[in-house]
């Protein structure tokens, strides 16, 4: 988690970026059990990564992205689109270890654009929300969290 821009000092972001670390030690894990050929845990991690990034994505999409992307099109454009793929892959694990031989290495070369991603948001998006957004907009942030509730805590 980065101290450096006062960002965590904004419960919003706070609570994305603990939802980011959260992820993250998921996607360790993930890898762990590939490097183990353990496919079936795999499919477990994934589905409880599905369940933090939820409300995580309805917070940024419906809330913190909308008050950015008049001044950041391109950047909120390709962010979102990033989300719709990591959702696809994950989602092929949603009833169970997929079919497709080919799935955990899609699932990992997609953790990767996950964790990239992720990087993206806490060094761009988050400082930028911090240094642009006035109090109305992070009212209409929280408005969404209340709204899609937390994220499913996994640690």
């Amino acid at each position: 988690m980065c101290e450096y821009c006062g960002c965590q000092a904004v419960p919003a972001i706070r609570d994305l970026t603990r939802e980011h670390d959260e992820v993250v030690a998921l996607i360790s894990r993930v890898r762990a059990a590939h490097s183990r050929g353990d496919v079936t845990v795999m499919a477990e991690l994934v589905t409880r990564i599905a369940r933090v990034l939820g409300p995580h994505t309805a917070v940024e999409e419906e809330g913190l992205f909308p008050a950015l992307a008049d001044e950041f099109p391109g950047h909120i454009a390709g962010l979102t689109a990033q989300h719709r793929v990591i959702e696809t892959v994950l989602g092929e694990a949603a009833d169970g270890v997929p079919a497709d031989p080919g799935w955990p290495a899609r699932l990992l070369e997609t953790l990767h654009l996950l964790r990239e991603h992720i990087l993206a948001e806490q060094d761009g998006v988050f400082p930028a929300a911090l240094s642009r957004l006035d109090p109305a907009a992070w009212d209409a942030i929280d408005m969404v969290r209340r709204r899609v509730g937390p994220a499913e805590r996994t640690n």
